[in-house]
């Protein structure tokens, strides 16, 4: 009965991305040009919402759901690290048209061609875990 609800989450999750327009290429084309403030608006409500979440649960000592309390660990120092998968993070969304959580609403939405986009998305991870051990963290 746990699954049906993360379930339900997931797809009033992906009906509100799909109305709101966020997983569209041409509005993600937008925002890599600088043409519509769109999609950054979204990003800044998700921003947002992030922040005001993480601070209720830090003041709050709110519980998870088995009841236990919800640690957040502070992130390691050094900021090269970040640039660096920002960057790449960021040339594939650009290249791609998508980021990561799109493409199964994308594919739900009967966008095939969004296969190579999701069999590229595993085999970055994939390299990325044959590697992990030899990259600089």
């Amino acid at each position: 009965m746990n699954v049906l609800k993360y379930l339900l989450v997931g797809f009033v999750f992906g009906i509100v991305l799909t109305k709101s327009e966020a997983v569209s290429w041409y509005r993600i084309y937008e925002m890599f040009q600088f043409q519509s403030f769109h999609m950054y608006g979204i990003i800044s409500v998700a921003i947002a919402t992030g922040v005001i979440g993480i601070q209720l649960i830090k003041r709050n000592n709110i519980k998870d759901i088995k009841g236990q309390p919800i640690e957040i660990q502070d992130k390691e120092k050094g900021s090269t690290r970040y640039w660096i998968g920002g960057i790449f993070f960021g040339l594939g969304w650009a290249l791609v048209g998508s980021c990561p959580g799109p493409i199964f609403i994308l594919l739900g939405a009967g966008f095939w061609s969004v296969l190579i986009i999701f069999f590229g998305a595993l085999l970055g991870t994939f390299i990325y875990g044959v590697f992990k051990d030899k990259l600089p963290h």
